[in-house]
């Protein structure tokens, strides 16, 4: 963080869209400030495009001005529902570039300083014209609430009455009012604490945790598409492990996500303990996010790998603590989940699906012998998915036993190597076998049927466990052999099928 002072904000706001809205809201005699995240990232040195004006009077009346001002250069968009208007506008970039990419959209949010109040069942808020430091008091946290005076006798003053500045320099989310009362006015401010905690890498002020705690039910007012929002932007962030313990300990979580707080849990039975899977979770969820390249998908497959755990726990004495078929179990609990939190139903649910169903392939392959049989199978189920597949697999590798870890790694090594081979030589003709089900079909005199499944089976089978080529006449050979012992045809049918 760097601090400047009043002159040097200025010099920093010295560009000409501040000085033209300065320029319309002083031929309106009215005070006007830039404010929010725009100011905030100005002391993180992070670039924003995120512009916020807040005016003492009508931002509206603001942005037709501005409008005004600049002509066909802008689009000018109100709302006057919520007291809010729009300006877009093109900005050139730097020389060099092709015209369409030198040009970039600007956008600057207007709204009319104001206070608000709430009623207990409702994000709603009774809106009234009020002064800045009203504006600021409804502000979510300190660090958002600071402005900078864009009106020309004052350009680049700088308005804290929250000491937000010392927050952002202590690397502290903290509200401007009372925690309790900003939570419970607007319950979605406690997924943006945590967001912003966990994005900005801040510790959430005692008291402020303390509110989460405390308030943490009145989240069930909030609708699941407001939620999921705060739940993405979480994911993306460099660790957003970190955002998922502060909603564990606050109570958010067992909320919105019980099935993955369930997983915080060490339960003990005859001196033999199984590992915590919420913090193995949390650390295959950091190691996925250090080779993803910003894949939110897989990031929520990871979240979700071991989801239905808690559901297939067993204690067995001869072996321990067991969680048998914890894929498959948690595969399905995936398209609930997505439901609920109103994540998209379509591909993206598909492949985390798919990705939580398989996770435990590379690992049963990678336990033992690495055999080109059990690299194809897994190559034809996980298809164009299969190098995530592996990155969460190689994730997925926490244990403490350094030399069992080199051990996976080295197999999934060989495994990675068997799989560019394979998708080398054109994986998908290679694995689908070239007698398909509308033949078999055909051959047979058969409808859409359980033998038809059975047969294409059986080939399919026979070409994954290479035991044919994927040829036309020795599959063709394996499948009248199958037919006969189905009773699907009698012998001199086939041989002269084969001569044909």
């Amino acid at each position: 963080m760097k601090l400047y002072s009043d002159e040097e904000l200025a010099e920093i706001l010295d560009q000409e869209i501040f000085h033209q809205i300065s320029e319309a809201a002083d031929r309106l005699g009215l005070e006007c400030y830039v404010v929010g995240g725009y100011v905030r990232d100005i002391f993180l040195e992070r670039p924003s495009d995120d512009i916020d004006v807040v005016v003492v009077g009508s931002g509206i009346a603001v942005a037709k001005e501005l409008k005004r001002m600049l002509g066909h250069k802008a689009h000018l968009a109100v709302f006057k529902n919520f007291g809010t208007a729009q300006v877009k506008l093109l900005r050139k970039e730097e020389s060099g570039k092709r015209k369409e990419d030198s040009e970039k959209w600007m956008e600057v949010e207007f709204v009319g300083a104001r206070k608000e109040s709430y009623s207990h069942d409702s994000r709603k808020p009774i809106v009234e014209n009020g002064t800045l430091e009203d504006d600021q008091n409804r502000r979510d946290f300190t660090i958002n609430a600071m402005a900078i005076c864009l009106n020309k006798n004052r350009f680049g003053e700088l308005v804290d009455p929250f000491n937000g500045l010392a927050d952002l320099d202590d690397g502290i989310i903290a509200t401007p009012l009372e925690p309790g009362i900003t939570f419970s006015d607007d319950p979605l401010r406690m997924m943006r604490c945590i967001r912003f905690a966990t994005q900005l890498n801040f510790e959430i002020e005692s008291e402020t945790f303390e509110a989460l705690e405390r308030m943490a039910d009145r989240i069930k007012i909030v609708s699941g598409e407001r939620i999921e929002v705060e739940l993405n932007k979480i994911m993306m962030a460099p660790h957003p492990s970190k955002g998922f313990v502060d909603l564990q300990r606050c109570g958010l979580l067992n909320i919105i996500l019980p099935e993955l707080a369930a997983l915080d849990i060490v339960e003990q039975k005859n001196g033999r303990a199984h590992k915590n899977n919420f913090y193995h979770t949390l650390e295959v969820l950091e190691n996925v996010c250090a080779k993803d390249n910003g894949n939110l998908w897989l990031r929520w497959a990871s979240l979700l790998h071991d989801i239905g755990k808690t559901k297939t726990k067993r204690w067995d004495p001869a072996i321990g603590w067991t969680f048998h078929n914890h894929n498959y179990i948690g595969a399905k609990m995936v398209p609930e989940i997505f439901r609920r939190l109103k994540l998209p139903l379509g591909s993206e649910m598909k492949y985390v699906q798919k990705l939580v169903d398989l996770h435990m392939r590379p690992q049963v392959i990678a336990d033992s012998e690495v055999t080109d049989s059990a690299v194809r199978r897994l190559l034809n189920d996980a298809g164009d998915d299969i190098n995530d597949l592996m990155t969460l697999c190689e994730a997925d590798i926490t244990s403490k036993n350094e030399g069992r870890k080199k051990m996976f790694l080295e197999n999934f090594r060989m495994v990675r190597e068997k799989l560019a081979d394979l998708q080398e030589k054109d994986y998908k003709r290679l694995l689908q076998p070239v007698i398909d089900g509308n033949e078999i079909m055909e051959m047979f005199h058969l409808k859409p049927s359980r033998e038809v499944g059975a047969l294409k089976q059986y080939l399919k089978d026979a070409v994954l466990d290479n035991k044919v080529e994927n040829e036309r006449e020795p599959l063709m050979q394996l499948l009248m052999e199958k037919a006969k012992q189905m009773g699907l045809v009698k012998i001199e049918n086939w041989e002269l099928r084969i001569e044909n």
